[in-house]
């Protein structure tokens, strides 16, 4: 049996998590920053990891506590995310195992919210296929077997995350953006602003929010609008593009499933038309493992280290960590891989 203790630091979560055989959550905190940032439209990063910094060992005690195990490994976000976030966890992790003599374990955040799919009722099978959509990130990944990976298509420039909190702030609704604008679209015409889907009209599996946050600025200055509609039309647009993507990319790969996760996966209308437009099994995280947690990151290292595939100690936190494994001795066929490659 083995217990694992997961670390979150990325962003502006702190996620302290116990799991036991990489699937049952014996204890999840999760202390948000949202109130601290709020003010300001956006996560300023001295004052997340001064307050990561703060609160990680109460929280690691509470979590420990609540458990009632002791952990068989620790576990922390190397990246991607801010670095001195990212610090705060692995430093705090490493120092941790060392003490108590046990395996660290470094993973990948993006990886850790492929993993949350894991932490369900109805876990995946492999291959399948993965939405990541998030404030940083926004992206589609063919998942063959564990720990390999390619990706398909990511973002050219703003996350659909980052651009539900921009468009929130052109609109003047409270920052994060994804909820408030859910919020807001109560009652609105999903058809009353005409906006575009960047990048759906080519066979391309890239994605670009750019001119959807342009076109929200546009029309805000024009001021000739509802809120309840604009908003509506704002998350049907953005939500558009994630399915016209996602269904190109079923096609092309002819995946068996779908995994979707990230801090977008909560949208309401995104789940909603997920599950009623595929025809593929749809696998998503529950509400609570959407946002950053400890427990995917605890998930992830489980199958890390079940397969061998973990740097240990060496392993140095990266603010633009890639999503590969390149463990020294290890063949090419064993590497677990990504990038741009397509084959």
């Amino acid at each position: 049996m083995s217990i694992v203790l997961g670390i979150e630091t990325s962003c502006d979560e702190t996620g302290i998590s116990v799991v036991q055989d990489g699937a049952v959550i014996l204890s999840n905190e999760v202390a948000s920053q949202i109130a601290v940032h709020a003010p300001f439209g956006g996560v300023v990063p001295e004052i997340a990891s001064r307050h990561h910094t703060e609160i990680i060992s109460q929280l690691t005690e509470l979590a420990l506590s609540e458990a009632k195990a002791s952990p068989t490994a620790i576990a922390a976000t190397a990246g991607p995310g801010l670095m001195g976030s990212l610090m705060v966890g692995m430093n705090f992790a490493k120092a941790l195992a060392y003490a108590w003599e046990l395996p660290f374990v470094p993973v990948h955040h993006i990886e850790g919210h492929i993993f949350s799919a894991f932490l369900t009722d109805d876990p995946p099978t492999f291959p399948f296929l993965t939405l990541v959509v998030s404030g940083g990130h926004t992206c589609l990944i063919q998942c063959d077997r564990p720990h390999h990976y390619v990706i398909l298509g990511s973002t050219r420039d703003d996350a659909v995350g980052e651009c539900f909190d921009k468009a929130a702030r052109l609109l003047g609704l409270p920052y994060p953006g994804g909820p408030s604008i859910q919020k807001a679209s109560e009652g609105g015409d999903p058809k009353a602003v005409k906006l575009p889907r960047g990048m759906t009209n080519e066979d391309s599996l890239e994605f670009s929010y750019s001119g959807l946050k342009t076109a929200v600025l546009y029309a805000v200055r024009e001021n000739q609008f509802e809120l309840a509609d604009m908003a509506a039309s704002f998350q049907h647009a953005a939500v558009d593009v994630l399915l016209i993507k996602t269904k190109l990319a079923l096609r092309q790969t002819g995946a068996p499933r779908l995994v979707v996760a990230g801090g977008v996966a909560a949208n309401r209308l995104l789940r909603e038309r997920l599950q009623a437009e595929l025809d593929v099994p749809v696998h998503m995280p529950p509400m609570a493992l959407c946002v950053d947690n400890g427990a995917m990151i605890a998930a992830a290292a489980e199958s890390l280290l079940a397969h061998g595939l973990t740097q240990g100690f060496e392993a140095v936190p990266s603010p633009s960590l890639p999503l590969v494994r390149q463990i020294p001795g290890m063949g090419d066929k064993d590497k677990a891989t990504t990038g741009g490659s397509r084959t």
